[in-house]
């Protein structure tokens, strides 16, 4: 089959960065003047959610810093639902891979999978907090603020996001998931946020916003009593640096990876255009592709393949990758059984591209509006087809950076990576 020609591209963002971590995180906790509350030799639960986060090790290195520094004593909890198989030990493993462990921060990580039910919602819902972070003086909430995969609001991911589905574990996970189908996201999120602020001793939230380099762009200490607030400023600013696809109209993505790391979806469905349907973009959604094509899994999402139902098509070695058990656990979790599904699967991935190609319409596989990424979070340098060579040269944006040339294939018929060719692509 005659394949298109690619292009390799670099995307302009706007992109803020920090500069010093661990400056920044100490400036804006010691802006809380939480010395006043925090006595010295209480305990402090840190949340370490299961998220990619860029520099988290650091970050949470820093805030244990901190609180070390004003003579507190901090612990470390990992914080993420039904990740990790919905075991302590699974979710211990996720944090120290990404570097966050007690060596490093020098502060005990204490994680267990039991909550305690510290209230009642007034629809009635129970409302689970780990029970380490509960039998602690005081709690930091720490988390990144972003689009959500799925909740639309004002409020999506972040430090409410981390009170309920975070602390809430695999049961408050559970349960505010299934209120979903009765409640909008924004009551159960504020009900259960509302009773978490009162009861949980939650000191302060830690706001973390990337560019759409996936770096850390912006550090914000909230106080408890500006959580709601700051979070909806946080995602305004979160949904105009976040990253995205070069073009609005794609026949053919290909994802060099996906994982729990890159996205709660595995691939953002913020990014692919699939917010509101798995299978299709809508009239909400600011980008539409016609087929997704998914060539593997990070090492980081420990066989949890979460999103790649999402696509049409994988290959056999990602299907071999999958954790089914963990892939399940979470899908069922967050009330979406079809994440957990699986595409259509063939041995290489020339035969998944000429499988899938001839699907998107009368266009000429040859002529294809085909783009390729590495993952979600990293879509500054793709390789996109000649296609769209017009649309390249009307926009200042975009950089061409060399090509056209064929499809770059292995010995084995599959594709090289985006980043394997040593071009800058972001780590």
């Amino acid at each position: 089959m005659m394949l298109p020609k690619m292009l390799r591209v670099q995307q302009k963002f706007d992109s803020p960065r920090v500069a010093d971590i661990d400056a920044e995180v100490c400036d804006q906790l010691s802006g809380l003047n939480l010395g006043e509350t925090i006595s010295p030799g209480q305990t402090v639960a840190i949340s370490a959610g299961s998220r990619g986060i860029a520099n988290i090790a650091e970050i949470i290195k820093a805030a244990v810093d901190y609180f070390k520094s004003i003579d507190a004593v901090p612990v470390i909890v990992p914080a993420m639902g039904s990740h990790g198989g919905g075991t302590a030990e699974g979710q211990r493993e996720i944090i120290e891979s990404y570097g966050i462990t007690e060596e490093f921060t020098g502060a005990e990580i204490r994680a267990t999978m039991e909550t305690v039910i510290i209230d009642e919602t007034p629809q009635g819902i129970p409302v689970h907090f780990d029970r380490h972070a509960w039998e602690a003086d005081h709690v930091l909430v720490c988390g990144r603020v972003k689009p959500h995969t799925g909740f639309v609001g004002e409020i999506e991911s972040g430090l409410h996001k981390m009170m309920l589905i975070g602390l809430g574990k695999h049961e408050g996970a559970k349960i505010y998931h299934r209120a979903i189908q009765d409640y909008s996201w924004l009551e159960i999120v504020t009900a259960v946020a509302e009773s978490v602020l009162n009861k949980c001793g939650v000191v302060a939230g830690l706001a973390i916003v990337e560019n759409a380099f996936d770096e850390t762009a912006q550090l914000a200490a909230v106080a408890p009593a500006d959580f709601l607030e700051r979070e909806k400023e946080l995602l305004r600013q979160a949904k105009e640096w976040m990253p995205r696809l070069p073009f609005e109209v794609t026949d053919l993505l290909i994802i060099d990876e996906i994982g729990k790391n890159v996205s709660g979806s595995g691939m953002d469905t913020n990014v692919i255009g699939r917010k509101y349907n798995d299978h299709a973009a809508t009239d909400r959604d600011s980008v539409a592709c016609k087929r997704i094509f998914v060539r593997g899994l990070t090492e980081e999402t420990h066989g949890n393949a979460c999103g790649l139902g999402m696509a049409e098509v994988t290959n056999h070695r990602t299907v071999a990758a999958v954790d089914q058990r963990v892939t399940s656990i979470n899908a069922l979790t967050g009330g979406h059984p079809s994440a957990a599904g699986m595409p259509m699967s063939f041995e290489t991935d020339r035969e998944c591209i000429e499988a899938v190609i001839p699907t998107i319409g009368l266009t000429d596989p040859e002529n294809a509006r085909v783009v390729q990424i590495t993952n979600t979070m990293l879509v500054s340098e793709t390789l996109v087809s000649a296609a769209y060579a017009d649309q390249i040269a009307a926009r200042e944006d975009l950089e061409v950076l060399d090509g056209p040339h064929d499809m770059e294939f292995d010995d084995n018929d599959n594709l090289v990576p985006v980043a394997a060719s040593g071009a800058a692509v972001p780590a």
